[in-house]
């Protein structure tokens, strides 16, 4: 993802490179950021340091090969509660946060209630994980899985 504005005018054009050149490498020296962005180290690192207290910036982390690691099946499945009451959406929400396979689970407004994005060495783990996990999580009525066959972009946000 790019940032070329922020909604609310609070953050400046400094800010906006900083967090652009942070997405594509959280690692980059503040040295490096700050010649990028066109600041002194100083006036760089301060910034940064406001955007992660702010909650602009919610942490760094280390981003994997899915594939050379073995787990390259994913598969999307649209699932369906047989309640949607507070109560209910929240039991299911804190549920599926505590299954890894999970990689990605959105709240939808259609003919659906959630999609995941789910995460498996190949078929035969991912069935044992929609039969055994996901179809026991809180409330579902149904699910549909739709499986990638290739991911022709996966960006990291």
């Amino acid at each position: 993802m790019v940032i070329k504005y922020h909604k609310d005018g609070q953050l400046d054009r400094y800010d906006i490179a900083i967090l652009n050149a942070l997405a594509r490498d959280g690692r980059m020296a503040v040295t490096d950021l700050a010649r990028l962005i066109g600041l002194s180290k100083t006036p760089t690192q301060s910034r940064v340091r406001r955007l992660i207290e702010e909650g602009y910036i919610t942490g760094f982390r280390a981003v994997l090969d899915a594939g050379k690691l073995g787990h390259d099946h994913v598969a999307f499945v649209e699932v369906k509660l047989t309640d949607t009451t507070e109560r209910a959406l929240a039991a299911f929400n804190a549920a599926v946060r505590k299954i890894p396979e999970v990689e990605q689970c959105h709240m939808i407004a259609g003919a659906f209630d959630y999609l995941l994005k789910v995460r498996t060495r190949d078929i035969k783990a991912y069935r044992q994980v929609l039969g055994e996990t996901i179809s026991a999580l809180p409330h579902v009525g149904s699910t549909s899985t739709h499986v990638s066959m290739e991911a022709v972009r996966d960006d990291a946000f």
